[in-house]
């Protein structure tokens, strides 16, 4: 470790200040310094201005006067003096010095570590050798122009005396080494622990600092310098912030990692609690199954009992009387027996021998048919009983149901999951959250209905023997209520909760009438089929570049709520466009499609609003009025139909820019042709209020005359030519409508008006003709105005 003397540090302060500001300045001495002396921080040391810490000359302490200050320059400037080469050679080996003992790779690997803030290392750091040197120049620059005269004369020494300059370069040579043996001590002196009093008064201080990295290795925030030289010099460090935001991550991951632990915990809980009560419960089930087996077994038992005791004394009651039969028929021959013996010994007492013979005729006759007589000497029956064997099939199968599973828990039914259903069929899935042994499942279904009579329904019910069934012949858009239970030998389980699942809508109808497009886009509109409501649509349109692959989907919206939808389309191209509907069963098919066209402007005509005089042909595009007589007549009106203007609106022209049509007349009909708002007043003439713009055609005796009408209003202008194709071009954006003979490209007439709304094509006949309506028609070159 490097010390240097109070004064010596004074001295290179107040030369530094005077001579060169940039020089960093050097730490006050403590109180805590004994013998005057300081100790660097070993920052000092990690760059090449290690060795300007050791003044040249000591020099005394306390406050000197600029002439003391001078005087001593010149006095180290005469005892060391130093030639252009001599400084060469110091700045040389300085520089050796500092890349032998690493410490310009010290510094750059603390600006590595720092995130590349060099400030943070200019603190640490003193200035590089360069600037250090001119810091020695500064001090001897100031020393020669206090005395120029020395200076004069240390020139003029070293110019006539080159023996006194080569000693002198020698003496500067060793001075050099000796500072770089005080600064290896000082290095050796700082890393065996060996260090002074002002020394741990300095590291303390600096301990006290804000660490400015993180040591992996060990878990600590330390400082940058601590890495380069301290015990933590070969741990891998991280830099302070990016530490704190990889802690923080960590922490919020097992953060995370803590809750999902206390949601399984607290669910494997609530599992724990649901498992308590199951239990209580199949205890109570199995309970009771067995008191009802255990009693049905008895009674058979009991019932087998009755019938076998039954049928014992049957038997004993009929062996009885056929060895009470026998003994009878026993006694009666016995008692005959009898009655021929004594009979045949009162014959043999006979005395008269004619009465003897007349009676021993009868009697040998009676013996002799008694003795024909064969006698039954055998049992009837054997007292033995015969053997019974007791049917205990019936009794043994109650027995085995009482060692099987009662009746299964409910199943649960699952919620309908999204695209299960088709028009006509539903997916039901369920499960069942026990060990239950099942045979099958009982599905029951009806549909629901929002009538006070929705429990008469009909229900249906399927077994089957997977936890899913998919039922068909449905309704479309419709609910359908469902509830399943679980069947096995013991019986049939409870019902699961009814869950609602719905079919998926019918496929909707769109409305080509309706259907309006130009250049750029198209408005789209349909009906649905079904009574109940649905989510939303989806339409998907397919550009037609062939025939072939027209079927391709290249765009598809969804989301849409209401049954219509303004499309964006590219111009002079062919779309087929479908709409499904959906609902939480699923899509419905595609509705039949239809044939979207961008060139030019298509719209339709609304019949609801036409009179009740004007005919619209079978093509949609042509009306036609027979008779005028009687405008005002008693055929049925719509509410939006014209009254008194025999006329009709057009499809409602949603797009902006341009849009073309021509319409094609004859020359002895009268008509009135242009545009007009929705809410055109019904019972008048268009042209005839500020809600419509037309043009009218009036046929008289010596000419055609031709008006173009706003609010009854007309500009004085004559056709001589006149038209039988007229185009109409209406423009949003430029605010113009213009009227031209379309078969000689000339323009008629331009109203300038700004149109508050989208407005409707308007059409009316004044004599009896007709009007031919032509759309999609591209733009001609000719109606461009300036």
């Amino acid at each position: 470790m490097s010390s240097r003397s109070s004064s010596t540090r004074q001295y290179e302060t107040s030369d530094q200040l005077r001579g060169h500001s940039a020089s960093p300045p050097v730490p006050e001495p403590s109180e805590t310094e004994a013998g005057g002396l300081i100790f660097y921080h070993m920052d000092l040391y990690g760059s090449k201005d290690r060795f300007d810490i050791f003044p040249e000359e000591p020099s005394g302490q306390g406050d000197r006067s600029l002439g003391d200050t001078r005087r001593e320059s010149a006095l180290s400037s005469d005892k060391f003096p130093r030639s252009q080469e001599a400084g060469c050679d110091w700045e040389k080996e300085v520089a050796e010095l500092a890349k032998m003992y690493g410490l310009d790779e010290d510094r750059e690997k603390e600006l590595e570590l720092l995130g590349g803030h060099p400030e943070m290392v200019k603190s640490r750091w003193p200035p590089a050798h360069t600037e250090k040197s001119g810091s020695h120049g500064s001090i001897h620059n100031t020393s020669k122009s206090s005395s120029p005269v020395k200076d004069q004369s240390r020139s003029t020494k070293q110019q006539g005396l080159p023996g006194q300059a080569s000693q002198d370069e020698d003496q500067s040579k060793a001075r050099a080494e000796d500072e770089v043996e005080s600064h290896t001590w000082s290095r050796e002196g700082l890393s065996s622990g060996g260090m002074s009093d002002e020394w741990s008064s300095q590291a303390v201080s600096e301990e006290e600092e804000a660490a400015d990295v993180f040591c992996s290795t060990c878990k600590v925030p330390i400082r940058a310098f601590d890495k380069l030289f301290g015990e933590h010099k070969d741990h891998e460090v991280a830099q302070l912030p990016s530490a704190v935001e990889s802690e923080k991550e960590e922490i919020h991951k097992n953060m995370c990692k803590l809750e999902e632990q206390i949601a399984q915990m607290e669910n494997f809980a609530s599992h724990l609690e649901e498992i308590f009560i199951t239990v209580e419960e199949n205890f109570g089930k199995q309970e009771q199954n067995f008191e009802e087996h255990y009693n049905d077994a008895v009674q058979v038992l009991a019932q087998k009992y009755e019938e076998q005791l039954e049928a014992l004394g049957e038997e004993k009651r009929q062996k009885l009387e056929a060895l009470y039969g026998q003994l009878v028929s026993c006694g009666e021959h016995l008692d005959t027996c009898k009655e021929l013996t004594d009979s045949t010994q009162e014959l043999f007492l006979e005395n008269d021998k004619a009465a003897f013979m007349k009676a021993a005729v009868t009697m040998v006759d009676r013996l002799e048919e008694f003795l024909k007589k064969e006698v039954d000497l055998e049992l009837s029956t054997l007292p033995e009983f015969e053997e019974r064997v007791i049917d205990f099939s019936e009794v043994e199968q109650l027995m085995n149901s009482i060692n099987t599973i009662p009746a299964p828990c409910a199943p649960v039914i699952n919620p309908q999951a999204p695209n299960a259903a088709t028009g006509t069929s539903l997916r039901v899935c369920w499960g069942l959250f026990s060990d239950d042994t099942v045979e099958c499942y009982q599905l029951c279904y009806k549909p629901v209905s929002n009538e006070r009579r929705s429990d008469e329904q009909a229900e249906h019910t399927l077994k089957v023997k997977e936890t899913y069934c998919t039922i068909t012949n449905l309704l479309p858009n419709t609910q359908y209520e469902f509830w399943v239970s679980a069947l096995n030998a013991s019986g049939s389980s409870p019902p699961s909760e009814r869950a609602v699942y719905v079919t998926a809508p019918s496929p909707p109808t769109i409305k080509s009438k309706k259907i309006r497009s130009c250049e750029n886009a198209a408005l789209v509109c349909w009906e649905s089929r079904d009574i109940n409501p649905v989510d939303s649509y989806m339409v998907e349109l397919s550009k037609l570049t062939d025939e072939e692959n027209g079927d391709i989907i290249t765009e598809s919206i969804v989301g849409i709520p209401n049954c219509e939808v303004l499309i964006h389309l590219q111009p002079t191209q062919s779309y087929r466009v479908c709409v499904r509907a959906l609902n939480l069963g699923g899509s419905s098919e595609r509705s039949e499609p239809v044939l979207i066209h961008t060139t030019g402007t298509h719209f339709c005509l609304n019949e609801d609003t036409a009179h009740p005089l004007l005919a619209i042909l079978d093509d949609g595009f042509t009306i036609a009025c027979d008779e005028l007589e009687n405008p005002e007549c008693d055929l049925p009106v719509y509410d939006n139909s014209f009254t008194r203007c025999i006329g009709i609106l057009g499809s409602l022209i949603p797009f902006a820019g341009k849009h073309y049509w021509e319409v094609e007349v004859e020359e002895d009909t009268g008509y009135r042709i242009g545009v007009a708002f929705e809410n055109t007043p019904r019972h008048g003439y268009l042209g005839a209020n500020n809600s419509s713009w037309c043009m009218r055609h009036i046929i008289t005796p010596s000419r055609h005359k031709y008006e173009f009408l706003h609010s009854g209003m007309t500009p004085d202008i004559r056709i001589t030519v006149p038209p039988r194709r007229i185009g109409i071009l209406l423009d949003y954006e430029n605010y113009r409508l213009s009227f031209f003979n379309a078969d000689i490209a000339q323009h008629l007439y331009t109203f300038n008006t700004h149109f508050q709304h989208y407005v409707h094509p308007c059409f009316a006949l004044e004599t009896p003709g007709i009007l031919r309506l032509h759309t999609g028609i591209a733009i001609p070159p000719a109606t461009a105005l300036p």
